[in-house]
């Protein structure tokens, strides 16, 4: 694959991930919980939207989702 072609398929992909994420959750939690939260995820090299997402998608396949 030429620099231009990995160039464009990686434009592709990130445009790809940006696209499928056209909606919010929100949610109420206690404010202690969120901050230990943040922190962890932070300490784990990770995000707490990524968090939330993996368990959604493994919610999801774990109850007989399609998608």
């Amino acid at each position: 694959m030429s620099k231009l072609q990995e160039t464009k398929h990686k434009s592709q992909n990130a445009e790809k991930k940006r696209a499928k994420k056209d909606s919010q959750l929100i949610i109420r939690i206690n404010g202690k919980e969120r901050d230990e939260f943040v922190a962890l995820c932070e300490g784990l090299d990770s995000s707490a939207a990524r968090e939330v997402r993996r368990f959604i998608r493994k919610f999801l396949g774990e109850h007989g989702h399609k998608g």
